[in-house]
């Protein structure tokens, strides 16, 4: 029977449907296009990057350190992969099924549809065996990517740096938005601190892909391609054979060295030491080889120890407190200082390790590094005063440089002894400041600043690692910018007083270090001896040369190397010497023989600071 009720309600809740299908339509085509286009294309469509050639580095004499060599890396898209081929890319890979699934899961999570690297620079070998299984591996393919190469006989690994896969967390932070999992990037020294003009730009292609995920052809003819853009490659400051140099002068031995111009701050020379091969981490590292690498008796090689490493600067830190108080006013270049072997604070005797000096004159103190006229300098300086003087040679603080890692040290105030020692502060808690010992810390890259701004004359340079970058396509070149240079308020004639005290350290007759002086070279320099109630003393020493006209300006700390004349002052001349002759004179052979062979905890000879 006709019922025009039952027949309105049926059209009624037909165009309703209707409307929702058609309104649901109209919001995916016009709303949320923008949203699901890209899954969808993704199913049909595939993105292939194409990894632009990372900048190459050279030193300062244009020499090849490192560069980057073609490689393959095993991707998976899992909407394509068939999990029962786990066990044939298993075989094929030589790892166990568990190694699957985890990164094929780590994949999924990222992206259904886009590729993740499954396998890192995997040899021609393990790819030739893929390909001939590439019909039975639904969702693998592969890339063709850059790998690291060094070629220089320096590793200068604190330096350079070294690359490895982004982290989870690197991948979440907005500063890494276009990089993908598998990719590499900068994680020390110069390869962290130029990523952003070292990696380049990536291409990309568009693949249309069947419904295995094999690509079929060229989406639209290319038309949406892009080529790669290649990375600017840098010149380094660095000169690699004096690099290598001083690496080989630090075999055993746990500690740093750094070598300036004092012209302009750039960086001749790295060490620190234990180091590392950067190329061990251009792969997937295991957790054994990780934990091989870092363990407790490898020194914790990640840690640079020429930007990073704390110690007390012994004797060194004389020239500092020479100049600081001249320029107060507390003593002038003519002040004499009579020294009985030491000084009384409260119920206390500070000894001077030379013994009684009697009457000895400024120059005299730093020349036979007198402790008792430091003290006696200390006793007589506000502490807040002489936190605020070594702040503005760069202790204490945070240095303009181009290496991410670094420490800042310890320069002690006021503040800092009431906060340290609530109940009183030690009996010569500060007198002893004065000979570079007691709570302070400096690292070897903030000594040889401020020794380079000895030798300028009183200008603080921004240390750095890389003079230019130039782009190989385009010729085009960008130098960095580390701030202007800073000038030390100090008289000049304070600062000539200071320089020619310490040249007279190696000065043929009474130098208590002229057995090391550089053949042909008047240079300048002071030892200093860090005092360790852990073991045997470090070792440091500052140079600079030729006196007149300086070109280097060196820091040598060697950990548990006793006094500064034994380890430290035999590295730092011999580095002189290569780099301002060239060569080492056959007549020092011996000590360079000598430094190869003595290590860190050998047992130091009486000899003069």
């Amino acid at each position: 029977m006709y019922d025009p009720i039952r027949i309105r309600v049926f059209v009624a809740v037909i165009v309703l449907l209707l409307l929702v299908l058609g309104g649901r339509l109209a919001q995916l085509q016009l709303v949320d296009s923008s949203l699901y286009a890209g899954e969808s294309r993704s199913n049909a469509v595939r993105e292939v990057r194409i990894t632009p050639a990372r900048g190459n580095m050279y030193d300062r004499q244009g020499r090849l350190m490192v560069d980057s060599e073609p490689t393959y890396q095993i991707t998976v898209t899992p909407y394509y992969f068939d999990a029962t081929t786990i066990s044939l890319l298993s075989s094929l890979m030589d790892v166990p099924d568990s190694v699957i699934v985890q990164r094929v899961d780590e994949a999924r999570a990222w992206s259904m549809f886009r590729p993740s690297v499954l396998f890192p620079n995997v040899g021609f070998r393990e790819f030739a065996q893929l390909q001939e299984n590439h019909f039975r591996l639904p969702g693998i393919g592969y890339d063709v990517v850059q790998k690291r190469r060094y070629l220089s006989d320096a590793r200068a690994a604190h330096a350079v740096g070294f690359v490895r896969e982004i982290t989870r967390s690197e991948l979440d932070q907005d500063a890494f938005a276009q990089y993908r999992p598998g990719d590499v990037v900068g994680k020390a020294g110069v390869e962290k601190r130029y990523e952003e003009v070292l990696r380049g730009e990536m291409g990309r292609q568009f693949k249309l892909v069947n419904i295995v995920g094999v690509e079929v052809k060229s989406y639209a003819n290319g038309a949406e391609d892009l080529d790669p853009i290649s990375g600017y490659n840098v010149h380094l400051t660095l000169d690699a054979s004096l690099q290598a140099f001083a690496e080989s002068l630090f075999v055993n031995k746990r500690g740093a060295v750094v070598a300036l111009d004092p012209r302009n701050g750039e960086i001749l020379a790295m060490v620190s030491n234990p180091d590392f091969e950067p190329s061990l981490f251009s792969d997937r590292m295991d957790v054994e080889t990780w934990q091989a690498l870092t363990g407790p008796d490898r020194g914790n090689v990640l840690f640079n120890r020429a930007t990073m490493s704390g110690m007390p600067p012994g004797s060194t830190w004389k020239p500092f407190m020479t100049l600081m108080a001249l320029q107060e006013g507390i003593i002038t270049p003519d002040t004499k200082i009579n020294c009985q072997g030491g000084v009384w604070v409260g119920n206390r005797f500070f000894r001077c390790h030379g013994g009684v000096h009697g009457p000895i004159t400024l120059h005299e103190a730093i020349q036979k590094s007198c402790n008792s006229f430091y003290y006696s300098l200390m006793l007589n300086t506000d502490l807040d005063q002489f936190k605020s003087w070594a702040s503005r040679f760069g202790f204490g603080t945070r240095i303009p440089m181009d290496i991410s890692e670094q420490a800042i040290g310890l320069i002690p105030d006021s503040s800092y002894y009431d906060r340290a020692y609530p109940r009183g502060w030690p009996t010569g808690s500060t007198v002893i400041l004065g000979i570079g010992q007691g709570d302070m810390v400096i690292t070897p890259m903030q000594l040889a600043r401020y020794v380079a701004a000895l030798a300028n004359g009183g200008t603080l340079y921004a240390p750095h690692l890389v003079r230019k970058m130039v782009h190989p396509e385009t010729g085009d070149i960008q130098v960095p910018s580390l701030g202007d240079p800073e000038r030390l308020p100090i008289d000049s004639l304070y600062l000539s007083v200071v320089r020619r005290a310490m040249a007279s350290t190696f000065a043929p007759e009474e130098g208590p270090i002229r057995g090391l002086a550089v053949p042909g070279v008047m240079g300048a320099g002071k030892t200093g001896t860090a005092q360790n109630p852990h073991g045997s003393d470090h070792s440091w020493f500052i140079y600079f040369g030729p006196f007149e006209d300086p070109e280097i300006a060196i820091a040598v700390l060697v950990e548990n190397g006793g006094f500064g004349a034994t380890q430290a002052a035999p590295i730092g001349t011999l580095l002189a010497e290569r780099y301002l002759n060239g060569t080492v004179n056959r007549s020092r052979q011996w000590l360079v023989d000598r430094m190869l062979v003595m290590h860190s905890d050998y047992e130091p000879v009486a000899v003069s600071e």
